[in-house]
């Protein structure tokens, strides 16, 4: 929803979709600490290197630890965060590809929210709420702060 409003303000942007950027890194995926601190730390090295050759990026992954989200602030000041809240119940619901399912049936031991912790931000600078916003809405949300700060 969000690439088609980016293009209306002439912008374009490239989506680093974690499960497709995992499905390179890590083939046969752990999930481990070491394992998410390299692909998350990974994640914001391939942004970071775009932006440097003017390519706006949309990181589209969950990043559960704030750790691995000032990792990327350090590799890209102007990092806009946005948190895309929902209750866990809701994610269970919504869940298509059977992550918490799994989880919960113990064929995952490394579920976010579930058997691993969900750090969520301190600050983000936009708060994306799917139970009250529906996805183009939300789209609208970010696509005003990108605005109010080109026009800082």
């Amino acid at each position: 929803r969000l690439l088609p409003k980016l293009a209306s303000l002439d912008m374009t942007a490239e989506v680093l979709e974690s499960d497709a950027v995992r499905r390179i890194l890590t083939p046969e995926a752990s999930y481990s600490k070491e394992e998410r601190e390299l692909f998350y730390r990974a994640l914001s090295f391939m942004a970071a290197r775009l932006l440097a050759h003017g390519v706006n990026v949309i990181i589209d992954a969950t990043a559960s630890r704030r750790a691995y989200r000032e990792f990327a602030r350090t590799l890209i000041p102007d990092l806009l965060e946005v948190s895309v809240e929902c209750p866990l119940h809701v994610c269970m619901e919504r869940d298509k590809k059977g992550t918490y399912r799994r989880g919960l049936q113990g064929e995952s031991s490394t579920v976010p929210g579930l058997q691993e912790p969900y750090e969520a931000p301190l600050s983000p600078d936009v708060v994306i709420n799917t139970t009250e916003l529906l996805p183009d809405a939300g789209a609208d949300e970010i696509v005003r702060l990108i605005r109010s700060r080109r026009q800082m």
